[in-house]
């Protein structure tokens, strides 16, 4: 079928319809979480509510089903476009199952949970969040109960975010990953720690923004298509074809909370802004899954920019910018703090070795809610129990206990959780295939010069969007399915050198 074909030109507009509903909603929720005024949530919740159910209803229409019935009929599709149909098949069928005023209800569920959590955190208050929180799981498994073809609620979420992919494969990739990194890390904790103390100086919030922003320019992040704000906890949105923006947090005593969030934001950001163009307002118009998107995020984080490289390149330029709180710091010292391994209470400002552990925990405490094994009442307690069990540590309060991440007071309970280890996994394999196609990438990091890295990955992750399964991407651009040998290797490797292990 041609592109200028009147049918495919009917499905290619009724396509961008929805994809400008979801840009319109994420603008709302971008705003909601960076701008909007505290008296404004109840009404932006209602609003969000009223945009997903016109979503909804676009989506669900019988005539859009009938161009979709029609259009698969043709034999003279293009493989490309076989694909865009199956999407769209898949997504309009799951849609169908979902009551309009279910969607209603979930979206501005979502939205007032949201803005109870902004003040539920800081306040220490979880138990205003319990009543919230129940409706969320029961929100939660009534959603799965629309699809009783899955093993399992659980199940249910993790294919919505990683297709394919199943509860048993990741409990089995997590067993994996905890026996192997349980030691290294003991190990690693174990050894001499390196010196930190002037990562706890005072670091305006400007100089801060000022220094992050630079190297994603670097990186390739286009600011003429993006722009970066504050927030409480960091994200990535894409509004448009051509918006799609990054947020980060600053803690004026610890300037890689906002480098390292920049960075981790800037690979999801840049993958988005690399879909080919003609793919965008399509259903492969974006990310194929939740675990591809979180490996380019923590690929330029973590594989770039923990690097001994990266520090090479940069440590000049942070120390120009902090003159007097590096003025006694070398770059071999920066390196070594910005890869301090350390059990810690916070996911976000955990390191490589122990990173896992957390995801880990939040991934088996959703498995028991879905489960009907914990109660939402218990949930901060079992939350304690947990990371005494798998970090050895307890917090001394819920804000930094079950209160710290966003995740769950978006509306949903189940699949937010394993993509982050599945990235990490993917991150190492898909550097490996780079790096064996363009040898010496550790020189070109440590020049600043991104290009053949950022090109590789665009031409061979970002550019295809959701043109192939995530199992097919996977296996086309580094040879082999999902292996975590690769990343298993990275980790000893870089982690023997730094500890003397």
């Amino acid at each position: 079928m041609t592109q200028s074909d009147p049918q495919w030109q009917a499905l290619l507009d009724r396509w961008q319809t929805l994809a400008d509903l979801g840009g319109i909603g994420a603008l709302l929720g971008w705003d909601q979480s960076t701008y909007q005024p505290p008296a404004a949530s109840a009404g932006r919740a209602r609003q969000m509510a009223l945009l997903s159910r016109l979503r909804h209803a676009e989506a669900t229409d019988a005539a859009y089903g009938r161009m979709l019935d029609e259009a698969g009929g043709r034999g003279d599709l293009s493989p490309e476009q076989t694909r865009m149909l199956a999407v769209a098949r898949k997504n309009f069928e799951e849609a169908t199952r979902l009551p309009s005023a279910f969607v209603a209800e979930l979206s501005e569920h979502g939205g007032n949970s949201y803005s109870a959590w902004t003040e539920a955190r800081p306040a220490n208050d979880f138990a205003r969040m319990v009543p919230i929180l129940e409706k969320t799981l029961d929100l939660s498994l009534q959603a799965a109960s629309y699809f009783p073809e899955y093993g399992g609620a659980l199940d249910y979420f993790i294919d919505q975010s990683d297709e394919g992919m199943t509860a048993a494969q990741v409990d089995e990739v997590f067993s994996g990953l905890r026996a192997a990194l349980v030691p290294l890390a003991d190990a690693a904790a174990q050894a001499r720690a390196p010196r930190t103390d002037f990562l706890h100086r005072h670091y305006p919030q400007a100089a801060q923004l000022a220094f992050g922003e630079a190297v994603i320019r670097d990186y390739g992040y286009d600011f003429t298509a993006g722009r970066q704000d504050l927030t409480h906890h960091p994200f990535m949105t894409r509004l448009g074809g051509h918006d799609v923006r990054i947020t980060t947090r600053v803690r004026e005593d610890d300037p890689g909370d906002a480098l390292y969030s920049t960075l981790h934001e800037s690979g999801h950001a840049m993958y988005e802004q690399g879909v080919a163009a003609h793919l965008l307002g399509t259903p492969l118009g974006g990310g194929v899954s939740a675990g591809v998107h979180e490996s380019q995020s923590r690929l330029w984080e973590n594989l770039v920019g923990r690097s001994r490289a990266f520090w090479a390149a940069y440590f000049g330029k942070f120390r120009d910018a902090f003159p007097e709180q590096l003025a006694d710091v070398t770059e071999e010292e920066m390196y070594r703090a910005s890869n301090v391994v350390a059990r810690s209470l916070i996911r976000t400002d955990a390191d490589e070795l122990t990173y896992n552990l957390h995801v880990i925990t939040r991934y088996e405490l959703e498995r028991e809610l879905l489960g009907g094994r914990l109660a939402v009442r218990d949930l901060a307690d079992a939350w304690h129990a947990a990371y005494e069990a798998n970090l050895g540590l307890r917090a001394p309060d819920d804000r930094d206990g079950v209160l710290q991440d966003v995740h769950w007071y978006f509306g949903q309970i189940g699949g937010a959780f394993q993509g982050y280890t599945i990235g990490n996994v993917l991150s190492a394999q898909f550097y490996a295939a780079a790096e064996a196609a363009n040898p010496g990438l550790e020189g070109d990091i440590a020049r600043a010069d991104f290009g053949r890295l950022h090109g590789w990955l665009r031409e061979n992750v970002y550019a295809p969007g959701g043109l192939y399964t995530p199992t097919d991407l996977i296996q086309r651009t580094t040879g082999q399915p999902m292996t975590v040998e690769p990343y298993l290797k990275y980790l000893r490797e870089k982690y023997t050198e730094l500890y003397g292990l």
